[in-house]
């Protein structure tokens, strides 16, 4: 069986899924493009999450990507400007809760960064500036628990504002407009 495998730029306000199971109207990668059936997204991003997303009909593929073997590495615009010493508990692992249960993060590369100005990003306002200042970090992890990098930032008091997915092993976001979907070949992992 021959798979087909996209990336896409997921856009803000998008649910990472085909169909809409609620009677609400939401956004759907269905409305970006037509992809083949059996298309599944692959770590999915939440509604308010934004950046690189990929999608395969390989199962197997989409195992692998989700393993602890293949880094995700996350622009976080976060509250505030975080303390060495917070950074620090980011990076040695931090306990959050998931699915009601405690669980402590393995280790991450966290780093202070400017603003991506290298990324064709979609300008909009995340709040106004009288909420207080705000400052950009770059997160890798290997694992990818239910929202996992905003339960991080916020374990440290230092609140996500926005989520932008750079990398996926060696696959980045550099050059691709949000919104936008292009079908490859296969997947850089590494």
């Amino acid at each position: 069986m021959e798979h087909h495998h996209y990336i896409l730029h997921k856009p803000y306000g998008y649910l990472s899924q085909f169909i809409n199971n609620k009677r609400r109207k939401k956004k759907l990668l269905s409305d970006l493009y037509d992809f083949v059936d059996g298309t599944m997204a692959v770590g999915r991003l939440d509604i308010k999450s934004e950046g690189l997303l990929f999608l395969t009909t390989d199962g197997k593929l989409s195992e692998e990507i989700r393993s602890k073997k293949v880094e995700k590495e996350y622009y976080v615009q976060v509250h505030g400007f975080p303390s060495e010493e917070s950074l620090e508990k980011l990076r040695s692992g931090i306990r959050i809760m998931i699915e009601g249960k405690p669980h402590t993060t393995l280790t991450s590369v966290v780093e202070r960064i400017e603003f991506p100005e290298h990324l064709p990003l979609e300008l909009r306002k995340v709040r106004d500036e009288k909420h207080g200042p705000m400052s950009w970090l770059s997160i890798t992890i290997r694992e990818g628990k239910f929202r996992q990098v905003r339960k991080m930032t916020a374990a440290i008091g230092h609140p996500t504002q926005r989520l932008i997915r750079y990398r996926i092993g060696g696959e980045k976001l550099d050059g691709i407009s949000f919104g936008e979907v292009r079908k490859v070949e296969r997947l850089q992992l590494v």
